[in-house]
């Protein structure tokens, strides 16, 4: 009987096709996720690998990513690809909205770039990442899944994870804490609606910028941050989420679903959010140091390009 599903299978699933149970493995009875000591990385690629031209990725301790959106056309999977050639991680966590359902539901969207963060996941997987899947609101065919394992991918409800500093950050998409989501899902399909349409707009938006000489800058992101409601909500929801950590015991929280990076102390709780790849283009990053850094891939690297990017810092 095969111990590993392909990615393609989990894909299917996610889009309402039936997937074998029989091929996957148990986890943990309570879903939880502690790190097991890491096992060390074979950084080399295999003859005639388009990462060959590429240099040694800069390496972290863990590396959290969410709101993919993996099936839209909002997802930025070019700078994600570039971001994942660049950086490697003894930990990797994937918290939540990797594949967007909702959006595939609608109509089949997958270029080759698509496929591509796919299968640099797995190479990760394969040559001894610990990789964790924590699936949201958009992924959520994914759930049922939880505890069990596709291949070297672990799929959790929520995990746990333990920085070089001792402090236990609980791991989690967010959605769940999410009063529209919970409460009034038609709402959120409404909105999810207005939001592609803002998404189609900023990538338009960048082409342009990218043709007369200038970076890549969210015009979506600009846009929700001006609206008062999302900024109370977005304030709102950090707090729910430190308080939910606080009743399980631990420092704080590492979450995404609001696609605002954002690593600050509330009422003496550490909030990490690693942000998205449909906007802000950002992930939340660990150091050997014991740093909790986010970093913004906002320009894509030339293999021989030395890295440019904005980081907000905190000690973990």
């Amino acid at each position: 009987m095969a111990s590993n599903t392909s990615a393609t299978t989990l894909f299917r699933q996610t889009t309402g096709t039936a997937t074998d149970p029989a091929a996957l493995l148990p986890g943990p009875a309570d879903g939880s996720f502690s790190p097991p000591p890491p096992l060390p990385l074979n950084d080399s690629t295999s003859p005639g690998s388009h990462d060959d031209d590429h240099p040694a990725p800069h390496r972290y301790r863990t590396i959290w990513l969410s709101d993919i959106h993996l099936g839209s056309s909002g997802c930025q999977a070019n700078y994600l690809l570039d971001f994942l050639r660049h950086n490697d991680s003894d930990y990797l966590y994937l918290v939540g909205d990797i594949i967007d359902g909702w959006q595939l539901k609608k109509g089949w969207y997958w270029p080759q770039a698509h496929n591509d963060v796919v299968q640099k996941v797995l190479r990760k997987a394969r040559k001894g990442t610990h990789v964790v899947y924590v699936p949201g609101n958009h992924d959520e065919a994914a759930r049922q899944f939880c505890d069990l394992s596709f291949g070297d991918i672990q799929v959790r409800e929520e995990a746990f994870h333990t920085t070089l500093a001792g402090k236990r950050m609980w791991v989690v998409h967010g959605d769940l804490f999410d009063g529209v989501i919970q409460h009034a899902k038609w709402l959120a399909y409404l909105g999810d609606s207005a939001y592609t349409v803002i998404l189609v707009l900023n990538r338009w938006f960048n082409r342009i910028r990218s043709r007369l000489g200038f970076q890549y800058w969210s015009l979506s992101q600009y846009l929700k941050h001006q609206v008062k409601n999302a900024v109370n909500f977005i304030s709102s929801f950090e707090r729910v989420m430190t308080d939910e950590a606080r009743r399980r015991g631990c420092d704080g929280v590492v979450c995404g679903h609001i696609h605002k990076a954002e690593i600050r102390d509330i009422d003496g709780m550490l909030y990490c959010n690693d942000g998205d790849w449909v906007e802000s283009l950002s992930a939340l990053v660990e150091t050997f140091e014991g740093e909790l850094r986010i970093i913004y891939w906002t320009v894509m690297q030339a293999p021989q390009a030395q890295r440019t990017t904005r980081k907000a810092r905190v000690s973990a």
